[in-house]
């Protein structure tokens, strides 16, 4: 049954893609606050505005979503526009979903290197820093609440948490082994990884029946072989020519080949969505390449929450870091904005190589129970991957220093209790009080800590 204010016996009428293009664009430039809040708009605009799709098969689609390395969100849009224009609605929706972040991302990269030492430009991103562990906080809770409906659930996202911060455990096997949990478990007759819903607030179900997409299946969506092969190749090529070329013509060892072939093996291995990929490039970004610190990348995530789009657009951010800072030959404004960008592509182009090699196998399996079960197994063990970033960023952002810890297999990073920052302490808190007991928005946040970082450096407090 379709609840909600609209007449259900009336289909919405045909969309072309020229038309779709403005709702693209429209939802592009309101993707502010993160995943959980770009996925939340989407659901409000595409399933209660539009009804272009049901409930059940945006549903069917985020799970698969959170499931692929890279950004749920935008492989969100980019699946919801395959599935109504084929491959050019896809690469509409999926690529307005990252262009505004990118230009907004590379200005800011200018202004950072150019004045981020300037008292005035570090007392706001010392500000978004503070706000920064309050918004990964929020999405724990907020994926939490509709991930984990169930014991069994809750204890795969501990366990999840416990592996990879004690330790280190790689990702892609947790997701491996979720997804046979939740595959099992519904082969046995369990209903404990039964989806969950990612539902608006106002508690609307919009059947897929009464939707532009409604319940059949399009007939691009049918597997075909001969062009799956022509879609693999056609991406891959796009993908990682430029890879090639970097490797050939300037060896492993130059910054840009790293760049290229590093967040290409981010584009492969870095499963559960942005959070968990910013989990593994901070580690990776920080430790291994020394192409950032820590502060830096708390910086990048600030910046990346305040602009439209994705937040694994700090990945250009550290790719424009990585290069400004060995830009060889090149003028170093010239070298950050190539590596930058050359970051954005080999990060992004393979989300659509995914939706579009994927998709049509997905959308043949809509009914299948312990598919369902585990995609939604994995989206519970992602909960936890986000609360070992919430940790991450809260040893980085509220202490000064931290003493690695190491015990046969058990090995982390443990704060330094006496390097705590006040400063830093009481604007997390208010970030916190304002984002769950004010109920404030993401961007008010932002903006409230960021004037409070300003209030901080004109008393003198930080400098």
């Amino acid at each position: 049954m379709t609840v909600g204010a609209f007449d259900a016996s009336v289909r919405p009428k045909p969309v072309s893609l020229r038309q779709a293009f403005w709702v693209w664009l429209r939802i592009a430039m309101l993707s502010f606050g993160g995943p959980a809040g770009q996925i939340a708009m989407m659901h409000r605009i595409l399933v209660e505005e539009k009804r272009w799709i049901g409930e059940q098969r945006f549903l069917h689609a985020l799970n698969y979503c959170m499931v692929l390395p890279g950004p749920e969100a935008q492989q969100l849009a980019t699946y919801i526009g395959w599935l109504m224009h084929r491959t050019k609605g896809g690469i509409v929706a999926g690529g307005l979903f990252v262009i505004p972040g990118a230009v907004a991302i590379l200005a800011l990269s200018w202004v950072y290197v150019l004045y981020g030492r300037v008292g005035i430009v570090s007392a706001i991103f010392f500000g978004l820093k503070a706000a920064v562990l309050a918004v990964v906080l929020q999405a724990v809770v907020r994926i939490g609440g509709r991930a984990l409906r169930s014991p069994p659930a809750r204890i795969l996202a501990v366990v999840t948490f416990a592996l990879m911060f004690f330790a280190n455990a790689p990702f892609p096997l947790i997701v491996v082994g979720a997804g046979l949990i939740g595959w099992w478990s519904a082969r046995q007759g369990s209903i404990a990884f039964r989806a969950g819903g990612h539902a608006s607030s106002q508690g609307t179900t919009v059947a897929d029946a009464d939707t532009l997409l409604g319940e059949a299946l399009p007939d691009h969506a049918r597997p075909n072989w001969r062009e799956t092969m022509r879609t693999a190749l056609v991406w891959l090529a796009l993908w990682l020519s430029p890879v090639a070329v970097l490797l050939i013509a300037l060896g492993p060892d130059d910054v840009f080949s790293r760049i290229a072939t590093f967040f290409s093996t981010i584009a492969m291995v870095t499963f559960g969505g942005a959070y968990a990929v910013l989990a593994y490039v901070a580690q990776q970004a920080v430790d291994t390449y020394g192409w950032l610190g820590p502060k830096e990348m708390l910086d990048g995530l600030g910046m990346a929450e305040t602009t439209p789009g994705p937040l694994v657009m700090v990945l250009q951010f550290v790719g424009f870091l990585g290069a400004y800072r060995a830009p060889g030959t090149m003028p170093p404004l010239l070298a950050g904005t190539l590596g930058g960008l050359l970051a954005t592509w080999v990060t992004f182009v393979p989300c659509f190589l995914w939706i579009f090699l994927g998709a049509p196998f997905i959308e043949r399996l809509r009914g299948n129970t312990a598919v369902a079960a585990a995609l939604s197994a994995i989206t519970a063990a992602v909960v936890g991957v986000i609360l070992n970033l919430a940790i991450w960023f809260a040893l980085h952002t509220l202490f000064r220093a931290t003493v690695p810890v190491v015990a046969g297999p058990i090995r982390f990073d443990a704060p330094v209790l006496a390097s705590i920052d006040p400063a830093a302490l009481l604007l997390s808190l208010g970030a916190g009080y304002a984002i769950f007991g004010m109920r404030f928005g993401i961007i008010a946040t932002l903006l409230a800590t960021s004037a409070a970082g300003l209030a901080f450096h004109a008393l003198g407090v930080i400098r």
